[in-house]
């Protein structure tokens, strides 16, 4: 008869750093959310305060919490960015420009994937999403186009979330931690539809910007955002490395 091993048990550093984690993935502590200070961790699991400070400083280096001095512990807010480009929140960014921001909810309805979801997305085939299409405007321009998907597998609460109010990413971005993302840039030609709602001729040349974000291997959110061609700079800014 063969002999299976069984797994060691996890080591008390190690089940307190996967209580944390599993905390802030399953979005139960949300981006900005204070965790429990080191006393307190300490008293909860009978341990010493270096136990708790080198799960606190792992989860700092792995980028899931900030640490602020004489403040505490928060889930850390998500950032997008990559060697070339850093895309921040469009709210947040017009309001930069000193520009008046605003928002328009053009649908949002409730549905499963389709076989095309999944191959833009990741999403299997079949499961339940939420489909939001809306419009950013700086200064009464039209800036953007979204078309989003959100998984209600990975985020059930963006049923119900306000997006006739506020922007799906902005408020994505306040409720959901990910753990991965990329994005994907080109260059189209506007076609009626979205020329219509760009407000600029139909064939215009438009800047796409496709986003999808994970959390533990399952995506949350496929984007797509169309901006005229005009209207939205790409900056970098970089130095030669050793």
């Amino acid at each position: 008869m063969a002999i299976v091993a069984a797994n060691p048990p996890m080591t008390l550093n190690q089940r307190i750093r996967s209580d944390i984690e599993a905390k802030i993935l399953s979005g139960q502590w949300p981006p900005g959310f204070r965790i429990p200070y080191e006393h307190e961790l300490m008293a909860q699991y009978g341990c010493a305060r270096m136990t708790v400070n080198k799960v606190l400083s792992a989860l700092a280096d792995a980028g899931l919490i900030e640490r602020r001095r004489r403040a505490g512990s928060f889930v850390a807010r998500p950032h997008i960015q990559s060697a070339v480009l850093q895309i921040p929140d469009l709210p947040s960014e017009v309001a930069a420009r000193g520009e008046a921001y605003a928002y328009e909810l053009l649908t949002k309805r409730r549905r499963r994937a389709s076989r095309r979801d999944a191959d833009v997305s990741g999403m299997p085939q079949g499961e339940l999403l939420v489909d939001v299409r809306c419009r950013h405007l700086a200064n009464g321009r039209p800036l953007a186009v979204e078309e989003r998907l959100i998984s209600l597998v990975a985020v059930p609460e963006a049923q119900d979330a306000p997006f006739d109010t506020r922007p799906p990413g902005s408020w994505l971005l306040d409720h959901v931690p990910w753990t991965e993302a990329e994005h994907r840039l080109s260059a189209i030609s506007a076609e009626a539809p979205v020329a219509a709602l760009l407000e600029v001729p139909e064939g215009a040349a438009c800047l796409c910007v496709e986003r999808r974000t994970w959390r533990a291997g399952i995506t949350i959110t496929f984007v797509r955002q169309l901006f005229p061609g005009d209207a939205y700079n790409l900056v970098a800014r970089f130095g030669p490395q050793g």
